[in-house]
């Protein structure tokens, strides 16, 4: 959530940058006559509610006195439905500017490039070359199904599209894929092996801004009168760990990763990627998550990028990293690499990591702070998340680079250990 205080103060140059970085307008007019009226009814309350407090004291003293209070009785209901009314109104009004700040997206940081959409995204470097055969390269969906490794058509009848089911040796590599990242960000890079609920509030799902546009998007459980929400990433169990908590310094940086399943119901989604494993309701993913000081961020994220490029690195899978351009980041993005993995069947690149500064703009929202021991004071930590990697992605990736002309699938040597030493799936 941006800073109210900066909306106040610039609602016009605000609604101009946003608009101009990433497409979003608002009408800062509404807002700056909210505030106008939220300033006027805020000082006339502060006012009958100081009243009452004189009023009352005196009504206390001439008591003691023996005093006739009948006068000050009247006086004192005289303004007191004037007072009920008012601060019923401030409420309203605050719920009501607090309604439009939360539907306001992240600012993007000075080093974003302009862009509408994904063609403005900025490649920052290659590693590895594009893989190349000498024979007729097959997608993941062909390799999978001609062993009975990878069953749509199961996934269907369970629970519908975009559901697969895997078996055997394929099941395994996808296991091994996701125990290989989850070990490799605790045991070299330093991250907390976490594990959280899949199941969350709605409190939960407003911390990191999951809620309003993008609820339509989001599997919803109802047992009783209580919702739930089955998270979209674990970046969202994680984050929230921190909401409503003063964070020692001594703390910082915290480092999670967490193994988990994602659900997502891709509304925006129809007809793309409909083929195989690259877009699916449930899927999983190796996420981290970092709470940092704010003057660390810029480098933890830096950081973060880098320990998602080590797997792929490891895995030896060809990829590119893209700074995204103000008009594809996410929501509460202020800056974005995506990692993209090369795949043959398609040649080209697809996403397979995105890592992202968030700033404070999740912390406002769950008053997730730290106290600045220069200060004393409580402040806004900033959090960054990204994948390490999205694993069914990455298994397409593994899939189709290490494909054999028989059709079978070598192993990388890094993910062997956890395939009883094997180097292929025959």
């Amino acid at each position: 959530m941006l800073d109210p205080a900066l909306l106040r103060a610039r609602p016009d140059d605000i609604a101009r940058r946003l608009l101009e970085t990433r497409g979003f307008a608002f009408d800062a007019g509404a807002l700056e006559r909210l505030e106008a009226e939220r300033k006027q009814i805020q000082m006339r309350t502060q006012e009958l509610q100081n009243l009452r407090n004189t009023r009352s004291k005196a009504i206390g003293q001439a008591k003691a006195k023996g005093e006739d209070v009948a006068p000050l009785l009247a006086e004192v209901a005289g303004f007191g439905e004037e007072l009920k009314a008012s601060e019923a109104r401030l409420e309203s009004i605050r719920g009501e500017i607090d309604a439009i700040v939360r539907t306001l997206p992240n600012l993007p940081d000075d080093s974003v490039p302009l862009g509408v959409d994904e063609t403005g995204n900025v490649e920052q470097h290659r590693w590895g070359e594009p893989t190349r055969f000498d024979f007729a390269v097959r997608d993941h969906v062909d390799l999978g199904a001609r062993h009975g490794w990878l069953d749509a058509d199961a996934g269907a009848k369970l629970s519908g599209a975009r559901f697969t089911v895997l078996r055997g040796r394929l099941a395994r590599l996808h296991r091994a894929l996701a125990q290989f990242m989850l070990g490799l960000h605790v045991d070299e890079h330093g991250y907390e092996e976490t594990s959280v609920p899949l199941i969350v509030n709605a409190d939960t799902m407003e911390g990191t801004a999951q809620l309003g546009k993008f609820v339509d998007d989001m599997f919803a459980t109802e047992v009783g009168e209580t919702t739930r929400y089955l998270i979209p990433t674990a970046e969202v169990p994680l984050t929230n760990l921190v909401r409503d908590e003063i964070v020692d310094a001594a703390r910082l940086p915290l480092r999670m990763s967490a193994h988990s399943m994602c659900f997502r119901a891709e509304a925006g989604s129809h007809g793309r990627d409909t083929r195989g494993m690259i877009r699916q309701h449930q899927f999983e993913k190796v996420e981290m998550v970092s709470v940092v000081r704010p003057d660390d961020s810029d480098a933890e994220h830096e950081r973060m990028t880098r320990c998602a490029e080590t797997v792929l690195e490891r895995l030896g899978l060809p990829y590119r990293r893209m700074l995204l351009c103000t008009g594809d980041m996410g929501f509460s993005a202020r800056k974005t690499y995506d990692l993209e993995v090369w795949l043959p069947s398609q040649e080209t690149y697809r996403e397979i990591s995105s890592c992202s500064n968030v700033g404070d703009f999740q912390a406002r929202r769950m008053q997730a702070r730290w106290r600045n021991p220069e200060t004393g004071k409580p402040e806004l930590v900033h959090t960054l998340n990204g994948s390490g990697l999205a694993v069914g992605r990455t298994l397409i990736a593994v899939m189709e680079n290490y494909q054999r002309a028989d059709g079978s699938i070598a192993i990388p040597e890094a993910l062997r250990p956890w395939m009883g030493g094997a180097d292929a799936i025959e």
